[in-house]
């Protein structure tokens, strides 16, 4: 798939709180400019004069929403927690007939930027290889993904030991498969679809779920064409 713009450095319009006095952004324009430049250059990269001058604003302006640096980088782990991790976790939960169909449901969260930023998961990593607190925060994050996989497995009778290899296969593989950055074209990863699925499940996917989940990647394919104005 070919990467969207960048929809952190775009004002979220839908914002609701008021604009008061000569403030200029908003708080998310604050957060989104912070996960940029965390994505961009790393926690050492999140500067807040780095960051008013970008958004045309002096530091007052981010005073009015943050007490200090650190309460924006807690802001950006409750912003991470409450988009991928919940995400990932929602979409194990979802209702499915089958397995194969549950772990197309995971498929589906991991390949829609919208769903599961995929860069913002790994500068989180790559924070928490800096910091105690967030290594704390990010395998607090993990357990409850993997528990969340592990009971989409038991839901559809795998036993303990079991659902819990076969969640960890997926987890874990899905992390090492984005971290490789293969840029291999979604025709190939289609291709690849329902193998994957006997990989994970041991069992043999529907024609129909098959359909389902490459029209579903299609049309996130599209769909970034049409945001890159490419063909």
């Amino acid at each position: 798939m070919t990467e969207r713009s960048d929809p952190r450095m775009h004002r979220d319009t839908s914002d609701t709180e008021p604009m008061v006095g000569n403030v200029k952004v908003t708080r998310d324009d604050w957060l989104n400019m912070a996960m940029a430049a965390l994505i961009r250059d790393g926690v050492e990269g999140v500067k807040i004069q780095a960051m008013g001058a970008a958004l045309g604003v002096s530091r007052s302006s981010f005073y009015w929403y943050f007490k200090s640096r650190q309460d924006l980088l807690d802001a950006l782990l409750d912003h991470w927690r409450k988009t991928n991790t919940a995400a990932l976790v929602r979409m194990a939960e979802r209702p499915a007939q089958t397995i194969t169909e549950a772990v197309g449901n995971v498929f589906r969260c991991v390949i829609n930027p919208a769903l599961f930023d995929t860069r913002l998961d790994f500068a989180m990593r790559d924070w928490a290889r800096r910091s105690r607190d967030v290594r704390a925060v990010l395998a607090a994050s993990d357990a409850q993904r993997l528990a969340a996989l592990k009971a989409m497995f038991e839901k559809f009778g795998y036993p303990p030991l079991e659902a819990t290899a076969r969640a960890r296969i997926l987890y874990y593989m899905q992390i090492g498969y984005d971290d490789a950055k293969l840029n291999e074209p979604m025709e190939t990863r289609n291709k690849l679809m329902p193998a994957y699925l006997v990989g994970f499940t041991g069992k043999t996917p529907s024609a129909r779920e098959v359909a389902d989940l490459r029209d579903y990647a299609n049309a996130l394919e599209r769909a970034d064409r049409s945001v890159d104005g490419s063909t």
